[in-house]
Order: structure tokens, then sequence, then C-alpha cells
């Protein structure tokens, strides 16, 4: 009967660590679960059995566990759910022709320091390097980026 506990908590234990690896993300409950019945068959093992069935257990254990591994990998199993998207877009806006360097437009969200600015009847999120613009102040630009403006303010009201 002890050597089927062992059997079972190990087999477990193994288990519960390749999915951990495989399928779910970072370290959870899964890996500290395995982890503890691979610990506590091994240590069945070496109580209930002897010193050499302990260490058998543990070769046997961690053997086991590597060959899985290695099998799993090789093996074309888990591709039915990995991910194979390309990811071939940008976020770089249509619109960025029509505004360059020197265009002025107008706050439409506080900019402290990243916020909603309106350029040329375009609305992009801007950020300012010069401290904090409130709304609904003019506002110039210095630089254009794929993904937001550098703004600077017109006016002498910056926070």
């Amino acid at each position: 009967m002890d050597i089927l506990i062992v059997i079972a908590l190990c087999i477990i234990g193994i288990l519960l660590i390749l999915v951990e690896i495989f399928l779910i993300p970072g370290l959870t409950l899964t890996a500290v679960a395995g982890t503890l019945f691979s610990i506590g068959g091994i240590y069945w093992a070496f109580h209930k059995l002897g010193t050499a069935a302990g260490i058998i257990t543990l070769l046997s254990v961690v053997a086991l566990t590597g060959i899985a591994f290695i099998y799993l990998i090789k093996s074309k199993a888990l591709n039915r759910i990995a991910l194979k998207t390309n990811i071939d877009s940008t976020v770089a806006s249509k619109d960025l022709p029509d505004i360059s360097e020197g265009d002025e437009g107008i706050t439409i969200s506080r900019l402290n320091p990243i916020g909603k600015v309106r350029v040329n009847n375009i609305t992009m999120e801007a950020k300012t390097l010069d401290g904090f613009i409130d709304e609904n102040l003019s506002v110039r630009v210095i630089k254009v980026t794929p993904t937001q403006l550098i703004v600077t303010s017109n006016e002498s009201e910056i926070i």
C-alpha cells in the first residue's frame, strides 16, 4: 500500500508541475502543489520504505519530470493550444502626415504630462515636456512621433 501512495503522490506532483510549466503562466498554486506532492511522495518513500527506496524514488521523480518535459517540448502535442498569430499591424496613425512641427492646436484634456490635444482638427495623444498644461489652452507641436505628439504651451499659464 505504501508503494501505491508513493507512486500516486509522485505522479500527481509531476503532472501538476508539467501543467504549471506548459499551461498556466506564472508561479501559481499549481506549481506549489506539484512540488509539495512530489516532495511528499519522496518523503513517504524515505520514511516508510527505507533509504534505498527513497533514493530510487527521488531519482525516478527527477528523471520522469525531465523526460516528460523534453517529450512535451519535442512533440507537437501543444501546437493545438499555442499562439501562432503574426501581428503585422502598427499603431501609427494615418493622420500623422497632416500634422507637422510648428502646427498649433488646443488641449482637449489636461496634459499632466500626457493628455489629448486637437491639432488641425485631429485629436491625438500628446505629451508636454515643460510641466502640466490645463485644458482649452493653446499649444504648439515641437515633435511628431508615430504614437503621440510632443507639445509646448503657447500661453504663460503652465502649472
